[in-house]
């Protein structure tokens, strides 16, 4: 069965939610659902198996950790949270924070990089809510710290970032250990093979929402590419980064590379900080409120880094290195044009790498604008990407009612970029 909506719905009551749990809400001003919350919380809270398509910053978490906590206010069990990274996991359990203590129920952040005695201090306060990465999860597993017998509710959040990553046979081995009649949902962006397959492994009957297709982006995202010679794209993203006043993401295709780009930045007086594998769960997690907060109005990532970063606002995305991995433009820009916000992504390809953009546009469906600048020669692809059209010198290819949109360069006053 799919369900299938764009519409954003007027209110939380009329969806089977509690009072008390509406109260709540109500407090905490929550008072729209976003279509994936208002398709899978009724359906979650009658105890059914749910496959949610849906974009990042559609409200996924919320979706789940209703109908979790009404679950566990009434019966007994716990509820089992999968992620693929650190940071995702602190985001997910923040969400739960927000609701959890008003019914005594205790949550557990398990995750690598983080202090094992404090992990196991919270697993003895008997937690009913856990949320976890999976390699983590197997390491107390295997030492007996954590028993998956009681769990009543499995959900895989970002289930394909999941697979990608490589944790396929953690999940199965935790999953080994869980009963059979639990209520399982798996939240993803795109809908693999593999996922298919794990649906009819371990799931029953389950509805599938999709708020969006499969490898859409979100609607209010105005997307564009800069064809630029590697050598060119420092100067560049600078001359980009001085027309934005928000919160910019920047993506970096390796560790390595998210260092220079960062290093390269704070050189040029730009507040920056990076994220990425090589960083301590603290330093992350430093950057990643930093860029919260304001003090830093830029921060650095790369793909495995990046998930967990919920920020409202981000003005600008900007893919510094193209994806190796397609689908990850999709997880990329959709950190911006989140609750309702328009945002902006864009993307340097280098002369090179106009198979790489024919692949994205036949994932989205969507021919991206070639911009320029006039400031950098005009550069073109190697190859012809036949999904294109003929670029005009510095303005986007986008319907009219969009607009033009360009970019100001210091020096020249014929370029004007549109208010903000």
């Amino acid at each position: 069965m799919t369900q299938t909506s764009r519409q954003t719905h007027t209110s939380f009551y009329g969806l089977g939610i509690a009072p008390r749990i509406l109260d709540i809400l109500d407090r905490m001003k929550f008072t729209i659902p976003t279509p994936i919350q208002h398709k899978t919380i009724p359906i979650a809270i009658e105890g059914k198996d749910v496959i949610g398509v849906a974009q990042t910053g559609t409200g996924k978490t919320l979706a789940f950790a209703i109908p979790i906590m009404q679950r566990l206010s009434l019966r007994r069990g716990r509820a089992l949270i999968l992620v693929p990274t650190r940071e995702l996991a602190i985001q997910v359990d923040e969400t739960f924070q927000k609701i959890a203590p008003s019914f005594g129920i205790k949550t557990a952040v398990i995750i690598g990089g983080a202090s094992m005695q404090l992990q196991l201090k919270a697993l003895r306060a008997n937690p009913r809510i856990l949320v976890a990465t999976p390699g983590r999860l197997v390491d107390h597993m295997e030492r007996r710290t954590v028993l998956l017998a009681d769990i009543s509710v499995l959900v895989l959040d970002e289930a394909d970032r999941m697979l990608d990553m490589g944790f396929l046979p953690q999940i199965e081995k935790i999953i080994k250990f869980i009963p059979p009649n639990k209520q399982a949902m798996f939240f993803s962006a795109t809908i693999p093979t593999e996922i298919v397959k794990m649906a009819a492994a371990h799931m029953k009957l389950p509805i599938h929402v999709e708020v969006a297709p499969s490898g859409t982006t979100a609607e209010r995202i105005i997307q564009e590419v800069f064809i630029i010679k590697k050598s060119s794209k420092p100067r560049l993203l600078t001359k980009l980064l001085d027309q934005y006043h928000g919160p910019v993401l920047i993506f970096s295709r390796t560790k390595i590379g998210a260092r220079y780009i960062t290093r390269n930045l704070q050189r040029t007086r730009y507040k920056a900080a990076e994220i990425h594998s090589d960083r301590s769960l603290p330093q992350r997690k430093e950057a990643l409120e930093g860029f919260k907060s304001g003090k830093y109005k830029i921060l650095v990532a790369t793909d495995i880094a990046a998930r967990g970063i919920d920020v409202t606002g981000i003005e600008l995305v900007v893919n510094y290195d193209l994806p190796d991995d397609t689908e990850n433009y999709v997880h990329r820009i959709g950190r911006t044009a989140r609750a309702g916000h328009e945002g902006r992504a864009v993307s340097f390809a280098t002369p090179e790498q106009g198979d790489d953009v024919k692949n994205i546009e036949k994932l989205i469906k969507t021919a991206l604008p070639i911009i320029e600048h006039p400031g950098f020669p005009k550069e073109k692809f190697v190859k012809e990407v036949k999904s294109q059209q003929n670029s005009r010198p510095y303005q986007s290819r986008r319907p009219a009612s969009k607009g033009p949109h360009t970019y100001k360069s210091r020096n020249d006053s014929r370029y004007k970029s549109r208010k903000r």
